[in-house]
């Protein structure tokens, strides 16, 4: 399978199409979900949370006494780390059809635990997820993979780009139950 992750502008639907794509397919998946949390309608944080059902608080408003930040959020780097420890467990223990990683952003590159954990699952070729817009050394390196697929969404084209990669996600898993 070839490696594929969305990137696009903030509040496209890059989770709700990786969300979708998951239901309908139904394989068997690692990895995780990265979720706003609001409060009174107003955003104040994000939640990362496992296939497996594990969450955890990934940066709060709340947060101030974290060293590592991302615009108002404070990184709760240890929630993040215990959340890649399991991953790792995850995947050492059974051999997934797919591997969700929402997202490769900012609040997540703070781990060298989760870049290891990313390189890891990309070189098995069974990642969906996605990827921030703006690049840095580590995020170019990924989107200049020879068996990475680079989709960009945005509010015109979600419906047809989720219909892409759930039919590309779709054929590589047939192929596979062929060979």
């Amino acid at each position: 399978m070839t490696n594929i992750l969305v990137t696009g502008a903030p509040r496209t639907g890059k989770t709700t199409l990786i969300s979708t794509i998951v239901t309908k397919l139904n394989v068997s998946v690692i990895g995780f979900i990265t979720t706003e949390i609001r409060e009174n309608k107003i955003r104040t944080g994000f939640t990362i949370e496992t296939y497996s059902g594990i969450k955890k608080i990934l940066a709060s408003k709340k947060n101030l006494e974290s060293k590592y930040r991302v615009g108002r959020y404070g990184v709760h780097l240890d929630n993040l780390n215990f959340i890649v420890n399991k991953l790792e467990e995850e995947l050492n223990n059974e051999i997934p059809k797919l591997i969700i990683i929402d997202e490769i952003g900012k609040m997540e590159l703070f781990s060298r635990s989760f870049k290891d954990f990313v390189m890891k699952a990309l070189n098995q070729n069974k990642v969906l997820g996605t990827i921030m817009l703006m690049d840095n050394d580590f995020t170019k390196t990924i989107k200049l993979r020879s068996d990475t697929k680079i989709f960009e969404i945005n509010l015109q084209n979600r419906e047809k780009i989720t219909n892409k990669i759930e039919e590309l996600v779709r054929c590589q898993k047939d192929q596979k139950l062929n060979v």
